[in-house]
């Protein structure tokens, strides 16, 4: 019954999305997620706590139960293409929770900035401004967390705003407290190359298309509609961006299985008119970090699903980070889709994002 109504709901939004706006989009992902949805009893012994962290609205997630050691601690950056979503969204909250809960640790659900209100680089910003804040000793004893025991970790863009905080981190001489471990789930994390394997198998995938994925990624960067256009076309870079497509060569990157029988074709550059330099920065797109700058990042965590137009991303990563020596766990969900975590609760309680989030949350417990 739950798959026979969400294929009739993604159904829909397929059919509907062509001639929708950003707004009437977000419409659509909050009936989906169901922001109405009270969470079971059974994660009582969690407090919740609306603040700020430095003016970044954030949801603090904190056991009742008394601890005779300091606690564990998980900050999550929430997906949704950078431009909805929330931590306050039914099963995001639901996952913070079950999380706080089982690791006994403390959550922190930053809410960044989203477009197309605020562009980039806001929501980086935004993310990196939080976990700056909670690592600050003064905050970390006022919460009762071990310094030495803290993870960052995110879905889809929020998978993507995780990875780029973590680099930007991995040198701040003004950090003492370092990230212990980073997890990524189903992560984006590029947006020079749009035609992907995986972009090509899911162009009209489950959820999120091609079409989609590019109108929402758009929007991070601009209102501007020629470059979605261009986009569309894998031909929005410029020229003196081709020193960064060896970073993106999913020819050399991706494991046999996915190459399959597809062909590459290098991008063509140079073709638009306008300019926006925010596509060649790895804070947007942390698969464009060179070699030194992923040396010596914390272990990690991927989570990749095979009917996902981002799947490319995340295996790509893998590849990448495992030619520098970084230690990485990969696991990769042979029936998962985009947003799988979404739809975990009511009504839907998909089977697959239930084991993704015990997936996530055991891996956590075992490492963290």
């Amino acid at each position: 019954m739950a798959l026979d109504v969400m294929a009739k709901t993604c159904t829909f939004v397929g059919i509907c999305l062509e001639n929708i706006g950003i707004m009437r989009y977000e419409e659509f992902i909050s009936m989906i997620f169901r922001m109405d949805y009270t969470p079971p009893l059974s994660d009582e012994y969690t407090a919740v706590i609306d603040t700020d962290f430095a003016e970044v609205p954030v949801r603090l997630y904190l056991p009742r139960r008394k601890s005779e050691t300091l606690r564990r601690a998980v900050i999550y950056m929430h997906g949704g293409a950078f431009c909805f979503g929330s931590c306050k969204q039914t099963a995001l909250d639901f996952l913070n929770r079950r999380t706080a809960n089982k690791l006994d640790a403390v959550v922190v659900g930053v809410d960044y900035r989203l477009a197309p209100q605020h562009h980039f680089p806001a929501q980086f910003e935004d993310g990196i401004t939080a976990v700056k804040f909670f690592l600050q000793d003064k905050i970390l004893s006022k919460y009762g967390v071990d310094p030495s025991r803290v993870c960052i970790s995110g879905d889809s863009s929020g998978g993507a705003l995780a990875a780029a905080v973590t680099q930007q981190m991995k040198n701040d001489p003004e950090i003492k407290n370092k990230i212990k471990i980073q997890a990524l789930l189903y992560p984006g994390l590029q947006m020079i190359d749009t035609y992907l394997p995986s972009h090509r198998e899911n162009e009209h995938g489950i959820v999120l298309t091609r079409d989609i994925t590019i109108k929402l990624v758009s929007l991070y960067f601009t209102k501007d509609e020629a470059l979605p256009q261009a986009m569309r076309k894998n031909q929005h870079m410029p020229l003196e961006s081709r020193h960064l497509f060896k970073f993106v060569n999913w020819s050399t990157l991706l494991p046999e299985k996915f190459r399959k029988d597809h062909v590459y074709t290098e991008p063509v550059l140079g073709r638009s008119t306008y300019s926006f330099p925010a596509l060649m920065d790895n804070r947007a797109s942390p698969l464009l970090a060179n070699d030194s700058q992923l040396q010596n990042l914390p272990l990690t965590y991927i989570l990749t699903c095979q009917y996902d137009i981002l799947r490319d991303d995340g295996l790509m990563y893998v590849s990448r980070l495992r030619n520098v020596g970084v230690q990485v766990v990969h696991e990769h969900i042979e029936d998962g889709i985009h947003g799988a975590l979404s739809y975990m609760t009511a009504p839907l309680y998909l089977h697959v994002g239930l084991r993704i989030k015990d997936m996530y949350i055991n891996w956590l417990d075992k490492n963290l």
